[in-house]
């Protein structure tokens, strides 16, 4: 049983026509197992988080919540969220025998959630620190310090985290490359369909190369099952709810922030010096 079907095409050719739907399957049980793995290592495995110790963040007055997320950010997240949880729903319960009129909605969907990366491209390249979400030499530096630790080896402690931990930049990485596959094959295959942006025409690419698209479409698809399962699972664990509450009020305690953010790595707007103040007669 192979991970693709394939269909003969009027010229006889062999095309591919789209992926084994038993890898919704896959997709499901690999974040299920997920669910029930990492748990267990925290629990039994995983050693207690330290870091190495920086007294700069002494000297600093900082605001009793940290600004984390703009309005702007939320509101791309939240729009986003909900337009891949329809996109999913809409693409994969007609697979699995839940049959409705979906192919409306899930353009519709699709529309919104391409807007809305377009709009966050902008917004980050031009207003944020791009940078910020892309993994740096002291992020490759101190996750080899991790995992020296863990495997029992002296190393130095690892620095706090920037705004973003290591973990963060990958999976936006990997929802960043399964994202835009989804979007750009999504786009033409809207071709295939009627919808309000242009005329429908199926002869726009060859069997094979409407092939091979769906094939992307659908095994970007069913990646993003298991990466939503593993966001949401993330997003409610205990240890991560002040982030979680950041992205819907904005804002972290300068508790959490000093506790887990390095404060060289991730400059605080409106952080001032301790020292300079005192120095000034404040």
């Amino acid at each position: 049983m192979g991970i693709l079907e394939w269909a003969t095409s009027p010229f006889g050719q062999k095309v591919p026509i789209h992926i084994a739907w038993f890898l919704i399957w896959v997709a499901l049980i690999a974040g299920m197992v997920f669910l029930v793995v990492h748990p267990v290592y925290v629990r039994y495995f995983a050693r207690e988080k330290g870091f190495a110790y920086d007294s700069s963040a002494e000297n600093l007055r900082l605001p009793a919540r940290i600004p984390r997320h703009s309005l702007a950010a939320r509101l791309f997240h939240w729009i986003m969220a909900a337009s891949m949880f329809v996109l999913l729903f809409t693409a994969f319960l007609p697979k699995v025998g839940f049959q409705f009129n979906w192919v409306t909605y899930h353009w519709i969907a699709g529309s919104v959630l391409t807007v809305s990366i377009l709009f966050h491209i902008i917004h980050a390249t031009f207003y944020l620190d791009f940078w910020s979400i892309w993994p740096d030499r002291a992020d490759l530096e101190d996750s080899w310090k991790r995992l020296q630790r863990f495997m029992g080896r002296p190393a130095a402690p690892p620095r706090k985290y920037a705004k973003y931990p290591l973990e963060n930049k990958l999976y936006h990485g990997a929802v960043m490359l399964t994202g835009l596959a989804v979007i750009a094959t999504g786009i033409c295959m809207m071709w295939r369909v009627r919808t309000v942006f242009f005329p429908r025409n199926p002869y726009l690419f060859s069997d094979m190369t409407w092939g091979f698209m769906y094939v992307l479409h659908g095994l970007a698809g069913v990646g993003l099952i298991t990466l939503v399962i593993v966001h949401v699972y993330f997003a409610v664990r205990p240890e991560k709810l002040p982030i979680t509450a950041s992205m819907i009020v904005g804002s972290m305690s300068r508790e959490f922030y000093l506790k887990e953010h390095d404060p060289k790595r991730w400059v605080v707007e409106g952080a001032s010096d301790r020292r300079q103040g005192l120095a000034d007669g404040d």
